[in-house]
């Protein structure tokens, strides 16, 4: 899963900076031009060599977010660019040293030394963004955990929306942090998810389609050729009179996955306000579902430090439990 950065240019090209700081972290705005001898290489891959104290994938984020304008439009990181172009990046950088530690009541599900395993609900962010500075999951772990604020991402390996509920594991040890960035990556993680889409399936699946960013709205995912390999597998655990309830596992972790993948094999989670319907249609419940209906239900993985498999399971979220009664009842009494 999944959240995941540079800028290059040789010769004597126009570097102008301005940055300025308040409590988000620095707003960075910054001017470029390509050099000739960049000519036929990608966007991503220039930039990355100009601007060494960035990652690749933070300067990816900013052209997929529309912070970085080549020649006065929004452009795709893949962009091959020719030479001589314009290139002006206007983006925030946060300040990890600004992320303070907040009192939050975590539910904290497993820790030890080394692994914090968290409930998280419905409504909270997972890491600090644009909108989102505070009060997130981060700020509550710092608060919890001091020592995290050594870590990358201060020991977050992987996210879930800010309306899905569920599992999360967090690293508390550099071991743990590439132990579990390594299982990830080699797809050994087990991530369970309870989902309930729009529509009756008559069968579980496996939708294997590519997922990058929307081509139009570039704050949504899209299954789109030039996307990532994205690998979900989905099975029927109940039906009722319009939805169908999923267990739902992935083989990868890209954005918004779930969400993406069931939308586009026609079937949209209950409340998704992206890719799907918010409302609960008809009269299968008398309100309407106010997030997508998609809750971690299961994650298993192998310790870092003792090679231990282990497994964690939570409860259903109290809204989406509520919300199954209902269609329970009223499935029953059809």
């Amino acid at each position: 899963m999944s959240d995941t950065e540079q800028l290059s240019v040789d010769g004597d090209d126009a570097d102008l900076t301005d940055t300025a700081s308040d409590t988000r972290g620095t707003f960075i705005d910054r001017v470029l031009s390509i050099a000739p001898s960049h000519a036929g290489q990608r966007l991503d891959q220039v930039l990355a060599g100009r601007l060494p104290d960035f990652s690749r994938g933070r300067i990816q984020g900013w052209i997929d977010t529309g912070m970085v304008e080549l020649d006065g439009r929004p452009t795709k990181r893949s962009a091959r660019v020719l030479g001589g172009e314009r290139v002006r990046i206007r983006a925030w950088l946060p300040d990890l040293e600004a992320h303070a530690p907040e009192a939050m009541d975590l539910d904290v599900v497993y820790e030890d030394a080394h692994l914090l395993a968290i409930d998280k609900p419905a409504g909270l962010v997972v890491h600090p963004a644009a909108g989102n500075w505070s009060g997130t999951l981060l700020n509550g772990l710092l608060h919890h955990a001091p020592a995290l604020a050594a870590l990358p991402r201060c020991g977050i390996v992987h996210r879930l929306d800010k309306d899905t509920s569920g599992l999360l594991v967090v690293a508390k040890t550099l071991l743990a942090h590439k132990s579990l960035v390594d299982q990830l990556r080699e797809r050994t993680v087990v991530r369970e998810y309870r989902a309930l889409a729009v529509g009756e399936l008559s069968a579980g699946g496996t939708v294997d389609a590519p997922i990058g960013r929307h081509p139009v709205r570039r704050t949504a995912m899209a299954v789109v050729g030039s996307g990532k390999p994205a690998v979900t597998d989905y099975r029927v655990l109940a039906r009722y009179a319009g939805y169908t309830l999923l267990a739902v596992r992935l083989k990868t972790g890209r954005t918004h996955q779930i969400r993406v993948h069931m939308a586009h094999i026609g079937h949209p989670l209950v409340g998704d306000p992206v890719y799907g319907r918010r409302a609960v249609a008809g009269n299968a419940a008398p309100h309407s579902f106010p997030r997508q209906a998609l809750h971690a239900i299961r994650l298993g993985l192998v310790h870092p430090q003792t090679g231990t498999p282990m497994a964690w399971e939570v409860p259903m979220a109290a809204d989406l439990a509520s919300l199954l009664t209902v269609l329970e009842a009223r499935h029953d009494h059809r």
